[in-house]
């Protein structure tokens, strides 16, 4: 089967790139695959992209000419903004190529993508034929231009049928079907399929020597849950190492300096990640908005390590509470400080039950060769469409 992958790379290379080359990879071992890549621009040129991007002819030529020569049996996309825009599938639907989508975030739903505003949820969107509410707020770039042309093109394509030409949306969780389900985008439910998001394990770190610390390994921001994690630190008295980088890496160095708990690592790399969640006895994920999928997750479950998370969206679709990992209430760092405790008190025995359910969880679920029968029952539907 030929596959032709199709996607826009991020100015700032970010989680989703990282998906599609891992899955390009995976997918060259049974499949011959192609893949056209665009890249988003900053500046002028960016504008430019922008603005074309709802009926953006000039990468509708280039995607048609990839299909005239290659001949893909499915066309698979996953970013679509700004580089090239919704008119991929309406040239594969006029090619007559199947064409399956990956749903990263939820800008179909809503302008922000991710369905948080001043860093609390925001999920007017979801109800509303247009936006308006996101657009009043400026929830895209805090600008009312940019996301009223965001919101118009979604709109726009919804209108004239573009999103029906999908013949499959695949989303990472069952959290995100259901959103996806509750909203008024209005495409059937048997269009959707789940398909997480995998990493790969290695095994020499699986059998490491656990300390008694927590770790938190991502982007210092607001949405991620840092405040929380910050203020969870200072008043456990427990262990936690902080890696990553962000809007908020001052407030987390500070908290180091005033807190000899608490050690700010700064931006490690994925082989000292990795080192760092086999030896943590947990991972903190304080995220307070709906997450995708989050790779990070996936990585400490591959390396045994249980997860202590926020009750909200994808979590609760990868984190077995009690087997796996726990919960908190998202937002409170009181919650997480007992959480934190409660595990700290658990047994060797109970916590070494914990760890190996995680790495089953990963093996069963989240490992790449779990993948290509994913693949082959999503392009074999989609062909049959």
């Amino acid at each position: 089967m030929r596959i032709l992958i199709v996607h826009v790379k991020y100015q700032q290379p970010g989680g989703e790139d990282t998906v599609v080359q891992q899955e390009l990879e995976l997918l060259q071992r049974s499949y011959q695959i192609e893949s056209l890549f665009f890249q988003n621009k900053g500046g002028v040129q960016g504008a430019i992209q922008f603005l074309l991007s709802i009926w953006n002819v000039f990468a509708a030529r280039k995607i048609e000419q990839k299909i005239k020569n290659f001949q893909p049996d499915v066309i698979h996309v996953h970013n679509w903004h700004f580089a090239f825009g919704p008119i991929v599938f309406r040239v594969a639907k006029k090619m007559g190529v199947p064409v399956v989508h990956t749903v990263h975030n939820y800008r179909l739903l809503c302008p922000s993508a991710i369905l948080l505003h001043d860093n609390k949820l925001f999920t007017d969107s979801l109800h509303q034929n247009f936006p308006w509410k996101a657009l009043k707020n400026k929830v895209y770039r805090n600008s009312w231009i940019q996301t009223f042309w965001l919101a118009f093109i979604v709109w726009f394509h919804k209108k004239i049928g573009t999103w029906r030409m999908v013949n499959t949306y695949i989303c990472l969780t069952d959290f995100a079907v259901d959103l996806f389900q509750k909203s008024n985008f209005g495409i059937d439910r048997l269009k959707f399929v789940v398909k997480p998001n995998f990493t790969v394990a290695q095994d020499s770190y699986l059998a490491m020597h656990r300390e008694g610390s927590f770790l938190f390994v991502g982007r210092l921001s607001e949405e991620k849950g840092v405040r929380t994690l910050v203020e969870a630190g200072m008043n456990s008295g427990l262990t936690l190492r902080i890696a990553g980088n962000g809007p908020l890496k001052e407030l987390v160095k500070n908290a180091s300096k005033e807190a000899e708990n608490i050690t700010y690592l700064g931006t490690l790399e994925k082989d000292h990640i990795r080192l760092e969640m086999s030896q943590a006895q947990a991972l903190i994920f304080p995220s307070i908005w709906f997450e995708g999928m989050p790779m990070t997750i996936l990585e400490a479950l591959s390396c045994g390590t249980p997860v202590i998370a926020s009750r909200i969206g994808a979590p609760e679709s990868l984190i077995l509470e009690n087997e796996t990992g726990l919960f908190f209430e998202p937002g409170n760092s009181e919650k997480l400080v007992k959480v934190m405790h409660q595990y700290n008190t658990f047994s060797k025995a109970k916590k070494e039950e914990f760890q190996k359910n995680a790495l089953d969880s990963y093996n069963s679920k989240y490992a790449d060769k779990n993948q290509q029968a994913y693949f082959a029952t999503i392009y074999s539907a989609a062909l049959n469409d």
